[in-house]
């Protein structure tokens, strides 16, 4: 039985209003195709909305644990505050 959020290209074209309503409604990606392969998807806006929120989210969680691992491999002493101002010509 073909899968209820595959549509072809074609048919997505004749009928695309469903095709969005049915992404809004069901909160599931309609996977549009050509000739048997999956090109594009279509979602709901809050959906992809969400989904950008969610993958900055891990980007920023990533970026974070790499800082903390590259702390960790320093063998240098953190510097003091007072003496970054003063090799800034701050101090």
């Amino acid at each position: 039985m073909a899968d209820p959020n595959d549509r072809s290209v074609s048919d997505a074209r004749r009928d695309l209003a469903a095709v969005v309503d049915q992404a809004r409604s069901t909160h599931q990606p309609v996977y549009l195709s050509r000739r048997g392969r999956r090109v594009a998807a279509v979602i709901a806006a809050d959906d992809l909305e969400r989904l950008q929120a969610l993958a900055e989210d891990m980007s920023d969680i990533l970026d974070a644990e790499a800082a903390r691992a590259e702390l960790r491999g320093t063998v240098a002493e953190p510097v003091p505050w007072e003496q970054v101002k003063a090799d800034l010509g701050l101090a």
